[in-house]
């Protein structure tokens, strides 16, 4: 179990660092320009900026993953309950947000802008990936008992509410006044299911 609970927490040290610190604020501040060089140069220079990350976390890894505070049965329970959680949000928001939309290739087109998302899971908050995240990297967090993947989690909060700010001025940008009525009637992280279903009768 410890084993798993190290190659678990060095994984997420791989992954999720780049993917939230690198990936998401590079995008979304910058799609506009990105839009300019295409969607392939876009991913290859950001994909090549995570790579680098990834390789000075894997250079790092014995220092940043020397404070384990052993697993414990109680918090593999917790763990468990709350990867169920983010289990079920990601089906629910994975019926509706599409591979290109996760990767942002909507936000990199000029000729097709997407379609704003508003049924299911979209008709009771906004940003189900992000929930979606947070449970999930609490229950890794909890499952390994690392001090650097706790860490990680207590800075995702700040880093995507950062990024959906950013996204949110994206899609407004993008959609327009469709989108700011979506944002009056659905909030963003804590589900209103009265709000969600006057939604999608509306629709």
């Amino acid at each position: 179990m410890e084993s798993a609970a190290y190659y678990l927490a060095l994984l997420i040290l791989l992954v999720a660092p780049p993917y939230i610190f690198v990936y998401w604020f590079l995008l979304h501040p910058f799609a506009h320009h990105w839009r300019r060089l295409g969607a392939s140069i876009t991913f290859l220079i950001i994909h090549s900026v995570m790579l680098l990350l990834m390789v000075v976390i894997f250079h790092f890894r014995e220092p940043l993953l020397q404070s384990h505070f052993e697993v414990n049965s109680l918090l593999l329970s917790l763990a468990v309950l709350l990867f169920l959680v983010a289990l079920y949000i990601g089906v629910q928001r994975g019926r509706y947000l599409t591979f290109p939309i996760l990767i942002g290739l909507p936000e990199l087109s000029s000729d097709n802008p997407g379609k704003l998302l508003t049924e299911g899971i979209y008709s009771q908050i906004r940003h189900p990936r992000y929930v979606e995240g947070f449970f999930g990297l609490a229950a890794f967090a909890l499952f390994t008992n690392y001090l650097a993947v706790y860490i990680v989690w207590v800075a995702y909060v700040p880093t995507i509410f950062l990024i959906v700010l950013f996204e949110e001025r994206e899609l407004r940008q993008r959609f327009g006044e469709p989108y700011m009525v979506y944002c009056r009637q659905v909030p963003r992280f804590v589900p209103s299911f009265r709000k969600g279903k006057n939604l999608e009768a509306k629709n």
